[in-house]
């Protein structure tokens, strides 16, 4: 309830037209806030407005940061600082989507071998145990469960990169990992992401992870990111390459037919395994 500057008292218990703008921006927010996401053609018709003013609405919250615009719509600020899972619960999850996607990958490498840069992760992981026997692999990686994998093989050729070892991704990380990783120039870089989409590109909750996966994409030839579709449209804190840093993307059946239009529109080759 207001009072207007007449002095009668003035119920804005409506939505849409009869609410002030800033009264819909602040239900807006909140809405976001409630349910983590909200597409821009929910919050219209919610509040019977058009799609174009949602657009402007979100537009000014996330200048005032009290959401962050996404493809199609929005999400909350507390959903882009969640804590990573522990690398061990994410090897369980979508695990059969991302055994095929690891299969896919294995069709992107050359014949005979070549230099590969290998990022931290469980679908990567899944790669890496994957590599023909065949073919001669330099392999240089910062995550200890994929360099403990290949230590032993006589096929290929192991660095591992230096650096302090985080627990959530038992993955190296830091300035010394950074300044190994530009050492080197590879054929191909596999990369993981915590999400991809055309807006934000692919990004990651932790800022020395994302360094290091912006240092890998620096020194590869060619750029493949493996990831299943529950990443697809999602965006984390910290961006650590644009999507036209990024060459092929290796992701499973489950993504959206109007995702892959984006994506492939942005210049991506996406690989629905």
């Amino acid at each position: 309830m207001t009072v207007n500057r007449y002095g009668s008292k003035t119920t804005y218990s409506q939505i849409g037209d009869g609410m002030y703008a800033e009264e819909r921006h602040q239900a807006i927010a909140e809405l976001v806030a409630t349910r983590g996401r909200m597409a821009v053609t929910e919050l219209a018709t919610h509040f019977d407005v058009t799609t174009e003013t949602v657009r402007r609405d979100l537009s000014q919250l996330e200048k005032l940061k009290l959401l962050r615009r996404v493809h199609g719509g929005a999400v909350s600020m507390r959903s882009l600082t969640m804590l990573e899972a522990q690398l061990e619960d994410r090897a369980h999850e979508n695990a059969a989507e991302k055994d095929r996607i690891a299969r896919a990958a294995v069709a992107l490498l050359p014949e005979g071998g070549c230099t590969l840069l290998m990022d931290a992760g469980s679908t990567t992981a899944r790669l890496a145990a994957l590599l023909p026997p065949t073919g001669r692999w330099t392999v240089v990686t910062h995550a200890v469960p994929i360099a403990a994998m290949l230590a032993p093989l006589a096929h290929v050729e192991l660095h591992l990169l230096p650096g302090r070892v985080r627990t959530a991704t038992q993955a190296a990380v830091g300035h010394t990992t950074v300044t190994a990783v530009r050492d080197f120039r590879a054929d191909l870089a596999f990369l993981g992401t915590n999400g991809i989409s055309v807006q934000h590109g692919l990004s990651t909750p932790d800022a020395e992870e994302a360094a290091t996966k912006r240092a890998l994409v620096e020194s590869a030839q060619r750029v493949v990111a493996l990831t299943d579709a529950s990443k697809v449209g999602q965006e984390r804190t910290i961006r650590f390459a644009a999507l036209e840093d990024l060459d092929v993307l290796v992701t499973d059946t489950r993504i959206a037919d109007a995702d892959v239009a984006d994506l492939e529109a942005a210049g991506l080759d996406v690989i629905r395994a």
